[in-house]
């Protein structure tokens, strides 16, 4: 069972981008302050921080169209990220792993530009028919 979130908060940090010949990798972290109504007053409860973690064209357009500061909508999978640190101590960290990010609607305007479809050349068209004029009656023909 995978946990799927969808999360709307700040780019907290600068987002860092790195790619090579067939892959691209971007991650940062949002920041969440939720508002709470607190002895009559309204106010900044405590803000949370969670990484985001993108890959291939995602973590292209991220990285060319979002920077710190600006509200998102974040949607992917929670997962926890553990290491070893030098001193062979254990970390864990929730990552989110972003399945799509776009600017939080919300709370400002953006434009959207669609990217360009990678485009397949289409077969050549052979240069000699001869002997292609009936492909397709042989073809009904072997499955009578």
């Amino acid at each position: 069972m995978e946990a799927l979130l969808t999360l709307t908060g700040n780019i907290g940090t600068n987002i860092e981008y790195t790619s090579g010949e067939s892959w691209a990798f971007a991650r940062f972290r949002v920041a969440t302050t939720p508002r709470i109504f607190r002895k009559g007053d309204w106010g900044d409860a405590e803000t949370s921080w969670t990484a985001v973690k993108c890959t291939n064209r995602l973590a292209e357009n991220v990285a060319s169209s979002c920077s710190k500061g600006d509200p998102v909508i974040i949607t992917g999978r929670l997962r926890t990220s553990s290491w070893m640190d030098a001193s062979g101590q254990r970390h864990e960290r929730m990552v989110l792993e972003a399945t799509s990010v776009g600017h939080d609607m919300a709370r400002g305007t953006t434009a959207f530009t669609r990217n360009e479809r990678l485009r397949s050349e289409p077969p050549e068209e052979p240069t000699d028919w001869t002997g292609l004029e009936n492909e397709d009656d042989s073809v009904d023909d072997q499955s009578a």
